[in-house]
């Protein structure tokens, strides 16, 4: 897809949301930092949701994802 952006683009302050925000000021990193928490508590919100709507995915999840650790070599 050639309009995604990635972590190594070399011009981040032409990505979406970065950079001078509409009313011409510079998104603070504190402002950025606030957005940020916002949206992972909505992800967090949002994944326990669909493990409580979905018990038998979640559990499978889990087992899937504690094999994944077991058999992972530090």
């Amino acid at each position: 897809m050639p309009d995604r952006q990635f972590r190594d683009d070399p011009l981040p302050h032409m990505w979406p949301g970065t950079g001078p925000t509409p009313d011409g000021t510079d998104e603070s990193d504190a402002e950025r930092r606030r957005r940020r928490a916002r949206f992972l508590r909505d992800l967090a919100e949002a994944r326990a949701l669909r493990d409580r709507v979905q018990p038998r995915r979640a559990k499978t999840a889990r087992l899937r994802h504690a094999m994944r650790m077991r058999t992972f070599r530090w």
